[in-house]
């Protein structure tokens, strides 16, 4: 059976000369098992037989089940993972139509994803996740890994561990303006993105990675200073500038490709009025995805990136005529890309640009977790759900309850024996001596692991490896025991057929409500705080088709009624509200 398959991965020797980055708990990742994907939602059919791609779930699980049918099939990654950078980034939710007003109670900010890491935690986090990149690549593939200063060194010495260091390519330098000046150091303001390749016959167009020599790369204006050189015409009209050195005439017309620096000084940051801005947070500019995409993949080339985000991989990869393939585990990157893909695609095909390009995707749901936006919202949900209290700044406990060291496990998939070696590595072995010999007959420690899931065994696994010592260990599986769980409010809705039209008459997402500290008879118009409403009127019970795609701009509201069409059968709604929560209703 599939869900049973497992992948192997080849051992790669040590690279006699090179260095081995270490860390504490560092596992060698040489196998993974496939894990299953719903179809949950189409857009669109299928060009000349492919359907792009986006996968909300743990990326490690995503490509894990990509192995089976893309190992070795991917042209293209980039990649944008998290920096470690010690922040939690956040977005700011606001009532549509409600203007700027001090002390009200119609916006908040909510978390979209932490980056906060333990320095082994995040080491061994993106060695896993870029071995099986490699793995997905093609012959001829090429990694892109964006990252900055917080963890550039020691990225750099985990590709050169996975790929080999002569599988190098480029370090790009993206430097822009943006940003706070400090006092007492220099600025920081570059960004990294290194560049490797599967092999030696990695796709590079240079035409595209060249700008004409006339045209100055950090502004992008005409040259109008060219030292020393002069300037010529030649029979043609081409203009061309000469110098002469050691005796030697040299030659270079204006209109000559000149192939970019590994420095990119001509891209800035999306600035705040930028209409591709999406106020989602470490959104990267169009312009560089689309340089490195033209530069390192050609026309139906097969694009991935794994740390999606607001879905700008995936918006250049349609503009470009690029196949694509993305994920993530933040239910509001999968609601902001998919709005943002339906966008374009209705403006290729009504600009009659559709030719050699894919506007269609289909969304998927690994392992079928859905109770969690993100993994911050679901650590803190099931802490309340719980009631364990809290322990904010512990590396190793998330909290207390009645006694017991509360653990919780990655959401989102099952928790894995492999999980367990970041928890062992840091528990207090000292403290546990030392308990051990006061009382011998007594568990060292009262240990609770809170899960989505398990592989079988888990709690005797834990025991086991602690066998030096007595551990009490108790698993709570949420899976199995969600119903005793208040994890959210569902949201509620009148949605009723008058005559040949769909009226929705209301709409209360519970959750965006109490968080906006609303009531249902405070809310002036159900549709300020609706972010899309989707259609699909002929629903097979399994997988959403909608044909009514009621995406509005961030100002304006959805319709609400909806002509229904003469052949509607089944009518599936899905309504989506800012949080990016759904509600989904057959009517």
């Amino acid at each position: 059976m599939d869900e049973q398959m497992t992948f192997e991965f080849a051992e790669r020797p040590t690279i006699k000369g090179f260095p081995e980055l270490r860390w504490t708990g560092k596992r060698p990742y040489r196998s993974t098992q496939y894990y299953p994907a719903q179809l949950r939602e189409r857009y669109g059919e299928a060009t000349d037989g492919w359907i792009n791609k986006i996968f909300w779930g743990d990326n490690l699980q995503v490509m894990s089940h990509m192995l089976k049918e893309y190992r070795g099939e991917i042209d293209l990654v980039y990649i944008d993972p998290p920096f470690d950078s010690k922040a939690d980034y956040k977005k700011k939710i606001e009532i549509k139509g409600v203007g700027k007003v001090e002390n009200d109670s119609s916006s908040f900010e909510e978390k979209q994803y932490g980056d906060i890491w333990t320095n082994d935690e995040y080491l061994q986090f993106m060695y896993e996740r870029i071995v099986i990149l490699k793995e997905l690549l093609s012959d001829h593939g090429v990694l892109a890994l964006h990252c900055d200063w917080h963890k550039s060194a020691h990225l750099k010495m985990i590709l050169d561990e996975v790929f080999g260091p002569n599988m190098f390519v480029n370090e790009i330098i993206w430097k822009y303006e943006s940003g706070g000046i400090p006092e007492y150091f220099f600025s920081q303001k570059h960004d990294t993105i290194y560049i490797y390749s599967k092999s030696s016959n990695y796709t590079f167009n240079k035409d595209e990675a060249s700008f004409p020599r006339n045209i100055c790369q950090s502004c992008g204006q005409e040259m109008t200073k060219w030292n020393n050189l002069k300037k010529h015409v030649d029979e043609d009209g081409r203009i061309y500038r000469t110098i002469k050195s050691n005796g030697k005439i040299y030659t270079y017309y204006d209109d000559e490709p000149v192939l970019l620096s590994d420095v990119w000084t001509d891209i800035s940051h999306i600035q705040q009025k930028d209409p591709q801005r999406l106020d989602y947070p470490t959104q990267k500019p169009e312009k560089l995805i689309s340089r490195i995409i033209r530069s390192f993949s050609n026309n139906d080339d097969l694009v991935f990136d794994c740390f999606m985000g607001s879905g700008t991989t995936q918006a250049v990869a349609m503009k470009l005529g690029r196949r694509f393939i993305g994920a993530d585990i933040n239910l509001g990157s999968i609601q902001t890309t998919t709005k943002r893909l339906i966008g374009i695609g209705d403006e290729l095909i009504s600009s009659n640009e559709v030719e050699e390009k894919y506007t269609s995707f289909e969304v998927y749901n690994v392992n079928n977790y859905d109770f969690f936006r993100n993994p911050v919202e679901a650590r803190d949900l099931l802490i309340e759900a719980l009631e364990v209290q809290p322990f904010p700044q512990s590396d190793v406990w998330d909290g207390e309850l009645d006694g017991r060291m509360v653990k919780i496990m990655p959401v989102n998939r099952i928790a894995t024996k492999a999980d367990l070696e970041e928890l062992k590595a840091n528990l207090p072995y000292k403290t546990y001596e030392k308990r051990k010999e006061e009382n011998p007959r007594q568990p060292v420690e009262l240990i609770t692991i809170v899960c989505m899931g398990h592989e079988p065994d888990l709690k005797g696994a834990l025991e086991q490896s602690l066998s030096e010592y007595k551990v009490d260990v108790q698993i709570v599986d949420i899976l199995r025991d969600k119903s005793n769980l208040q994890l959210k409010r569902e949201a509620e809705a009148e949605i009723v057929r008058e005559g040949n039209k769909l009226v929705i008459r209301s709409f209360y997402p519970m959750n965006l409500m109490q968080k906006l500290s609303l009531q249902k008879e405070y809310v002036d118009n159900w549709k300020q705080l609706v972010e899309s409403v989707m259609i699909d009127w002929n629903y097979d019970g399994v997988v959403m088709e909608p044909t009514v795609t009621d995406v509005p701009d961030k100002k304006s509201f959805v319709a609400g009624v909806y002509d229904i069409p003469e052949n509607a059968g089944t009518i599936k709604v899905k309504i989506t509200d800012l949080l990016s929560e759904s509600l989904e209703m057959e009517v």
